[in-house]
């Protein structure tokens, strides 16, 4: 019952909170504020009523059009709401069957507040791959503003998790965590500076933009550089499942030149699989590949 209550409201949460995201999906790349206006339609600028803000089910009612005006309203709002509520309700649902007892000693403790931090730390990061998933792929932008304090936000994460986990041990051990998130930082970057070169020497042309590396570089902070290759190989898959009938296409129809791709979506995307079973997909592969 108890699992079932704290499921339910973690994706009412996450749909308040995909409604909030929208309207900074909006607003951003207009260079407008997210606090003022009021939300309105962006065709006739009439203010919304409470009821046409309800997220999901004011976009199914309308039937994704403007009440005043009849302009449609983009598929991205009830996508963005939902995926933000569907992602929430599972973190939540995988950490209440396994929330350990709160005892009396020390390291009872300490695991019990290391472990809720490491599972609700999801909530933010998956909204945040969320954003940077959408950003990209209708503007081909991948912001600053978000993937710098992603990353600082990551390390921090790192750092407070093992502290929170291990304060009966020494100090080291958060400072050891610190400093092996930052070369996992600076080695998922490199990996993505580097195929950038390779393709330059190649091409004479940029092929991967330095938002892409910085995306890279927070999905290490938080999820550690195995996780981040996960994300990478997962984002590379899609991204050629996507690529190769986009060529085929554009060949049979000789239109030429080549579709900018939205690769950071695509690292998204295998970010929040990577957060959410990384470790089981990881474990297998190791089990399979006999290490």
């Amino acid at each position: 019952m108890f699992r079932l209550l704290g499921t339910t409201f973690a994706a009412l949460l996450g749909l308040a909170f995909g409604s909030f995201l929208n309207v900074c999906l909006s607003r951003w790349p207009e260079g407008e504020s997210v606090v003022h206006p009021r939300s309105h339609c962006r065709t006739c600028n009439r203010t919304l009523t409470w009821w046409e803000n309800i997220p999901v089910l004011s976009w199914l009612f309308l039937r994704g059009r403007c009440r005043t005006c009849g302009s449609p309203i983009h598929w991205r709002y009830p996508l963005v709401e939902a995926a933000v509520a569907i992602l929430w309700a599972i973190c939540a649902w995988r950490f209440f069957p396994v929330l350990p007892d709160i005892g009396d000693s020390t390291i009872t403790v300490s695991f019990s507040l290391g472990y809720l931090f490491e599972h609700f730390a999801l909530f933010p990061l998956c909204w945040l791959l969320v954003a940077l998933a959408l950003l990209d792929l209708e503007h081909l932008w991948v912001p600053d503003f978000l993937t710098v304090p992603g990353i600082v936000a990551g390390l921090l994460f790192t750092t407070v998790f093992e502290h929170l986990s291990y304060h009966f041990d020494t100090i080291h051990r958060p400072l050891h965590a610190l400093v092996n998130g930052v070369i996992a930082v600076l080695a998922a970057a490199a990996l993505i500076l580097v195929i950038r070169l390779i393709y330059w020497l190649f091409r004479r042309k940029e092929g991967i933009g330095l938002g892409d590396a910085k995306l890279m570089a927070l999905l290490a902070a938080w999820l550690g550089l195995p996780g981040a290759l996960l994300a990478f190989f997962i984002g590379v898959i899609l991204g050629a499942l996507v690529a190769v009938p986009l060529l085929i296409v554009q060949n049979a129809k000789h239109t030429g030149g080549v579709a900018k791709l939205p690769l950071g979506t695509f690292l998204c995307i295998g970010g929040i699989v990577s957060a959410l079973w990384g470790q089981p997909i990881l474990t297998a592969y190791l089990r399979w590949s006999g290490f």
